[in-house]
């Protein structure tokens, strides 16, 4: 595993983003690990985080775009971090975009903030994690409504390795649905195998996660 996974990794444990225990996720799934990208809180984590991106970003897609798009809510903040880190770790303007919920009718109009999307722009999207793909279900409709755009791919922080709606993860869904690439810093695989070898996860927690992906995980 690339360094700066392992970075990463240990960024998550630190900033508590990336916890173990038991909780029940959205989808009604007992999880025995969970990630809250909302817990980045101060400048040094976002400035961080934005770092992260750029660099799976710039090692991923290269750097052959434009716009780095980041779905309303958690996404607003990341695409405007990765913007900067972008910036200043390769020297080139990323512009950031990102939608609002509800479509503004006075002053700044329209459904976008940032960066107003134009023909020929080449978008690459950011999310915290997915595990449905109900975000892009929302978010690729508006992207393209805007003007005639190529999304190269979606980068997010965390695969969680366990299948969608059907048999496939989300981002393979996503993929197949879509036709763009879909890209994570680091997945769940990866995580567990570098924190057993640190000695962070122990028998009882391996034996746990290793009963949630029988149940869950990727065939």
């Amino acid at each position: 595993m690339e360094a700066y996974k392992k970075e990463f990794v240990d960024f998550m444990l630190d900033s508590n983003v990336l916890r173990f225990g038991d909780f029940t996720l959205k989808s009604g799934r007992k999880s025995p690990f969970f990630m809250n990208a909302g817990l980045y809180i101060t400048g040094t984590q976002l400035k961080k985080l934005g770092e992260f991106y750029a660099k799976a970003i710039h090692n991923t897609y290269g750097d052959d775009f434009d716009v780095v798009f980041g779905p309303a809510y958690k996404g607003i903040p990341i695409s405007v971090t990765t913007a900067i880190a972008y910036q200043e770790l390769y020297g080139k303007e990323i512009r950031y975009c990102s939608n609002r919920k509800e479509k503004k009718d006075h002053g700044d109009v329209g459904m976008l903030l940032g960066s107003p999307l134009k023909d020929g722009d080449r978008v690459v999207v950011v999310e915290d994690v997915t595990t449905s793909g109900k975000s892009m279900e929302e978010t690729i409709p508006i992207i393209k409504a805007e003007a005639d755009i190529e999304i190269l791919g979606l980068m997010v922080s965390l695969n969680r390795c366990e299948r969608g709606k059907g048999e496939k993860g989300a981002l393979d869904e996503i993929k197949e649905l879509y036709g763009f690439e879909t890209n994570a810093i680091v997945s769940m695989f990866e995580i567990i195998d570098y924190l057993v070898e640190k000695g962070v996860i122990d028998d009882e927690l391996k034996a746990r996660l290793n009963a949630y992906y029988d149940e869950y995980g990727l065939k």
